[in-house]
């Protein structure tokens, strides 16, 4: 029993750490998915393939070179120098997320609230540096609690969708793009969620002991990513093409559930929101930590304070910007996972 439970909070950790804002409003779905049709099915599964495959082979590489940061993990892939300079863009970048995560912490308070943006920042900011302070085990175990949750709603989506008129358009709608731009839409998919989940599954794999567990909970986190796609898929499809013209999909999905459901929704974003962040301050500052003599705690602290000074730009001007960059850049990081040079020291 105490080894499937470490294996699920893996898992968990995973699947939190992949999930998103963007997942839980559906835009990610819709923009990677949906709108290419019945095709979306099959990408999905070929999405769900590549995290189970390529999400253990993270934890792996960084459970067997012992990496104390992911910046181990990419001079590993590349080399010294070229890993190195890799690492440092990462960090760049896992910032400005942090920031985006923060101002989207805001816009939930501000929108669904009535309260002001700052409130929503500041208290985020709060319960950030309390959990993260925790260490990986305190990570793991909001992780734990809050991931269920996002399967509750995913079958509430389902459930709720299951006997609309145009339930079958899963399997059923066409769409007009290029092949060749479907099947390259999973992968940019799994490159961007993988290249930044390895701030937290790198440290993960170092502190697992054993492997099996590592390979368990890849396994079932990468399942669990792809349940929650299909159910997102399967509940978007149904109200395609004209769910594709708002900025937050899910809402006109849950509008006609009832108070009660909307407000449970507000709480499903806020926790992927707050998973992101929390996964990429963590682990930042344990890059940071390598080359710094701050203690931990302090470079918690400044790190979260530098995100909550970017993130008074706004939501959507980082999002535009920093996304479709990273978007590009992780392609090449792709690759070298699924094809490991092996031959650089890891220090």
């Amino acid at each position: 029993m105490k080894s499937w439970g470490t294996t699920l909070q893996i898992a968990f950790t995973y699947i939190g750490t992949v999930v998103g804002a963007g997942f839980a409003t559906g835009q990610e779905i819709l923009q990677f998915f949906t709108r290419y049709g019945w095709m979306a099915t099959l990408t999905i599964l070929l999405a769900g393939l590549l995290f189970i495959w390529l999400g253990t082979k993270v934890m792996l590489l960084a459970h067997q070179i012992q990496a104390n940061s992911y910046e181990d993990l990419n001079r590993y892939l590349f080399g010294q120098k070229l890993g190195q300079a890799f690492s440092w863009f990462s960090l760049v970048v896992l910032f400005g997320i942090n920031a985006v995560m923060l101002a989207g912490a805001g816009s939930v308070f501000n929108q669904h609230f009535n309260l002001p943006y700052q409130y929503g920042l500041l208290f985020t900011l709060l319960l950030a540096y309390f959990v993260i302070t925790g260490g990986l085990k305190a990570l793991m175990a909001v992780n734990t609690i809050v991931v269920p949750s996002m399967f509750l709603f995913s079958i509430l989506m389902v459930v709720a969708t299951f006997h609309s008129p145009l339930a079958g358009n899963w399997l059923t709608l066409s769409s007009d793009y290029n092949p060749i731009r479907i099947w390259t839409a999973p992968l940019l998919y799994v490159a961007f969620n993988l290249a930044t989940a390895q701030a937290v599954l790198v440290p993960l794999g170092a502190a697992t002991k054993n492997p099996l567990h590592l390979k368990r909970g890849g396994l079932i986190g990468g399942i669990g990513i792809s349940l929650m796609l299909l159910g997102g898929h399967f509940a978007l499809s149904s109200q395609m093409p004209g769910i594709s013209q708002y900025e937050i999909p899910m809402t006109h999905l849950i509008v006609r559930l009832g108070q009660g459901v909307q407000l449970a929704f507000v709480g499903v974003i806020f926790s992927e929101i707050f998973t992101t962040l929390i996964a990429n301050v963590y682990g930042l500052t344990l890059q940071l930590q390598q080359r710094t003599k701050l203690q931990y705690n302090t470079l918690v602290l400044a790190i979260l304070l530098c995100s909550y000074a970017v993130g008074q730009i706004g939501f959507s001007t980082l999002l535009s910007t920093l996304y479709p960059i990273f978007g590009m850049i992780s392609m090449v990081w792709f690759v070298r996972i699924v094809r490991p040079r092996g031959a650089a020291s890891p220090r």
